[in-house]
């Protein structure tokens, strides 16, 4: 399955933490814990960063990606989504980091901004979802 339903949509719009995972210059994976969002249209998945942070210049080499997410309430209702990076947007990324930061913190403004940095939004195509939900 490569589409994004709304209980997987539930999850990436909840409180809840992402692994992304990259890929290093050598093949290693490197992961990272992170902030996640959708789009408008619930098909691409938003992950904000820094330019020149390891992930950044791992997607810029190697857009393929790997994110693992799980609820905050129940660990066992989780989501694998292998994708890829198909754009790097910078338009509105300081604008979303502080959506998330709201998300997160509830807080207006990203707390942990460096000056000079720019922000980045990596926008994620999923290729494979799959989705486990507790027994019931």
């Amino acid at each position: 399955m490569s589409q994004i339903t709304e209980p997987v949509a539930r999850l990436l719009r909840g409180k809840n933490f992402a692994y992304l995972s990259t890929l290093m210059m050598d093949g290693s994976p490197q992961v990272t814990p992170t902030w996640i969002d959708l789009d408008e249209d619930g098909n691409n998945i938003l992950i904000n960063t820094a330019e020149g942070r390891i992930k950044q210049k791992n997607v810029s080499r190697d857009p393929r990606v790997a994110i693992s997410i799980s609820d905050q309430v129940n660990p066992y209702d989780m989501v694998t989504i292998r994708g890829t990076v198909t754009e790097q947007i910078k338009e509105g990324a300081d604008e979303h980091t502080d959506r998330l930061a709201k998300k997160y913190f509830g807080l207006d403004k990203y707390p942990y901004r460096s000056p000079g940095e720019t922000r980045v939004i990596l926008k994620i195509k999923p290729e494979k979802v799959f989705h486990q939900q507790p027994p019931q």
